[in-house]
């Protein structure tokens, strides 16, 4: 099927944050004992915050704040640091403006919807999605496809004719569960992982995608 509409997941994706997560979750779980330190990357890449929080909680409870409370200090955090030192990553804005000249665009999150619209506000890119979607508001966060089949239906697209920019392997499952097109764009060390051979085209950033391309996915 042709595809006439585009999803972008946000974290990772538009904006170099996932580094920006992880030093949250550091500071923060670190200091309720559980040992992240020696952690590069995040295992949890992908996964709604209280998925992240309870993960890491079942693994090594601690006393103190409730995992709510946890959630609340992770979310504040990545929102300082977002604001403090985030940037956009490679080919962002092109690829949002490639999109949008091709169909409605919108965006689809593990992210609450507080802080995805502080980070795309704080770029200035808020305006530049038709609508925002948040795992938030799912009962279930990806590699369910909920919050993409959620997106799709915010901008009267059929899930078959989405094309969805992802970074993370959930992202990639949550998306073709949902028989969407998918563009990944992993970082180095993820690419080998298996998830990213279901998507239809893997980038090592938004600065590869091809025009060309773009038109043959949506039949110009």
């Amino acid at each position: 099927m042709t595809i006439d509409a585009t999803l972008f997941d946000m974290d990772g994706l538009l904006i170099d944050s996932e580094i920006l997560w992880h030093q949250a979750e550091v500071e923060i779980f670190g200091a309720l004992g559980v040992p992240l330190e020696d952690a590069n990357e995040r295992s949890t890449k992908g996964l709604f915050v209280g998925e992240v929080v309870n993960y890491w909680f079942a693994q090594y409870p601690w006393t103190g704040p409730t995992p709510d409370v946890v959630v609340a200090m992770l979310l504040q955090r990545v929102g300082d640091l977002v604001e403090e030192k985030g940037v956009l990553l490679p080919g962002a804005l092109r690829a949002i403006d490639l999109a949008s000249e091709r169909g409605p665009v919108a965006l689809a999150s593990s992210t609450p919807i507080a802080l995805i619209e502080r980070s795309l506000n704080h770029f200035g890119i808020r305006d530049r999605f038709a609508t925002l979607s948040s795992a938030e508001f799912e009962p279930f966060g990806k590699p369910h496809p909920g919050v993409f089949l959620t997106a799709a239906a915010s901008i009267g697209a059929t899930p078959t004719s989405c094309l969805v920019f992802e970074d993370s392997a959930a992202g990639v499952l949550a998306a073709k569960a949902g028989r969407m097109t998918v563009v990944a764009v992993p970082v180095a060390a993820d690419r080998p992982l298996p998830a990213f051979g279901l998507a239809d085209l893997v980038l090592a950033n938004l600065d590869e995608l091809s025009t060309a391309w773009l038109d043959d996915a949506f039949g110009r």
